[in-house]
């Protein structure tokens, strides 16, 4: 069953990251960015969420009528693989249930600014995901954003708490706004209708 057609409850769309100036740059917080440009779409700013140790917007997306969808969207203000906790905090507070919940993540196996939309599946190593699938199961829709894989023997950890480099910056613009747009489109339209649209 399409998972869309429960329209009563709202969607969390979680952008994965770290918070603090000094990584709002770096690969693993593509979340972040794509998070950051869904709030300025849905015409909102961040604020705290309760007791829940994340900021958030809420509001609507979507056309009025039967497709118009209540989001909520987050930045768990805990490191990346305690996020978790914040997200499971939030799905209690908002009522969401876990095929609502959306993580827009990095990926290091896919080439810099592909995107492949999923539900469910393992973490591949990723410690947001892994802390999200510990503290309510793994049955969440996931945007992966590409980032490739590190050049030469640079460690991943070193790779991803790094900014995108002078090249990949004059597009990541267009790549985080296409992220965007494909998150709307699996809120809206369903999973599939997304992956044939944005899964290159």
């Amino acid at each position: 069953m399409d998972v869309t057609t429960d329209a009563a409850a709202p969607w969390l769309i979680v952008g994965l990251g770290n918070p603090g100036p000094e990584y709002a740059g770096n690969r693993h917080n593509v979340g972040f960015m794509v998070a950051d440009l869904l709030a300025e779409r849905v015409g909102g700013r961040f604020k705290r969420a309760g007791r829940a140790q994340a900021q958030v917007v809420e509001g609507r997306i979507g056309p009025p009528g039967p497709l118009n969808r209540r989001v909520i969207v987050a930045k768990p203000m805990s490191y990346m693989n305690l996020s978790g906790g914040p997200v499971n905090a939030l799905r209690d507070l908002y009522k969401v249930p876990v095929a609502h919940v959306v993580a827009v993540h990095d990926e290091l196996d896919i080439d810099y600014g592909t995107l492949r939309l999923k539900l469910g599946g393992g973490d591949n190593g990723h410690n947001g995901l892994k802390s999200m699938t510990k503290a309510f199961g793994a049955d969440y829709h996931r945007v992966r954003f590409g980032i490739g894989r590190p050049p030469g023997r640079m460690p991943v950890a070193d790779f991803v708490l790094k900014d995108f480099s002078s090249a990949e910056r004059k597009e990541l613009d267009y790549f985080v706004d296409r992220a965007a747009d494909a998150v709307e489109c699996l809120v809206i339209e369903g999973l599939e209708r997304a992956q044939s649209t944005y899964n290159s």
